[in-house]
């Protein structure tokens, strides 16, 4: 038993919402949310006596000795974060001042934007001979990227992405991408608000991408799938061995 509980409330989806991480919102005396990112439906289970607060005007001391506050009285906390708590989450300050503080604490996963990003679409990460790898990274912003981790050069891997946080500059991802060697003609999934009521999948070649996002209005919000190997020439030529009848293993004579 922990007195925090950081909960993964998926992309938007009240649905996507984990079992457990519904049922300690349900247990939970204090429910503190980003109501600029999850939808108010994700909290409606708390129970009737329960606190629910929006924490996108806090900071993060408030958070913090609201949690702290409703730990000494005795309860519970769930603090709920968007997708999965750990990418993006902003969850290292939080637990750091909850150990300063001795109070203990626990992570439930949650389904990441751009886990729901490609079930959306119907689209997978990886493909047999061409890529294995998924990266999931950000374009340089106000947040600053390690040298080593630019989009260029990532992008030189010819890997599958999800790029996050970059929609402000849909130019800046492209031009990135291409000058890391990916192709014009590589297929794009751009997914804005994923798992809303107004979720919009738009599918591009990467040449097009900045004036397909400015086009549709992608400006926040919104996760880039980069899927080397799965445009319309490619599709039906790279299959998995798993089911192959002549692919033997442990599970199959």
């Amino acid at each position: 038993m922990a007195d925090v509980y950081f909960i993964g409330a998926g992309p938007g989806d009240p649905e996507l919402l984990t079992v457990k991480g519904r049922r300690l919102i349900a247990e939970a005396d204090l429910v503190l949310y980003a109501g600029s990112l999850v939808p108010a439906e994700v909290v409606a289970g708390a129970g009737p006596n329960a606190r629910v607060a929006d924490s996108a005007p806090m900071s993060l001391e408030e958070t913090h000795a609201l949690m702290a506050e409703t730990v000494a009285s005795g309860g519970k906390v769930a603090r709920v974060h968007t997708g999965d708590p750990s990418l993006y989450g902003a969850i290292r300050e939080q637990m750091a001042l909850l150990d300063e503080a001795g109070i203990t604490h626990e992570v439930v996963p949650g389904v990441t934007a751009g886990f729901a990003a490609a079930a959306a679409a119907g689209r997978s990460y990886t493909v047999p001979e061409v890529t294995q790898t998924l990266i999931f990274t950000r374009l340089e912003g106000r947040t600053p990227v390690p040298e080593g981790e630019k989009l260029r050069k990532l992008a030189a891997h010819g890997s599958a992405m999800c790029i996050y946080l970059s929609a402000g500059d849909p130019e800046g991802v492209q031009s990135e991408l291409l000058a890391g060697g990916m192709a014009e003609s590589t297929l794009v999934v751009m997914a804005y608000r994923v798992g809303w009521p107004d979720e919009k999948l738009v599918e591009i070649e990467l040449g097009g991408l900045a004036e397909a996002a400015r086009l549709n209005g992608f400006t926040r919000q919104t996760v880039f799938l980069v899927l080397p190997g799965q445009g319309h020439e490619d599709a039906g030529k790279a299959k998995s061995l798993l089911y192959d009848k002549d692919f033997k293993h442990m599970y199959r004579a």
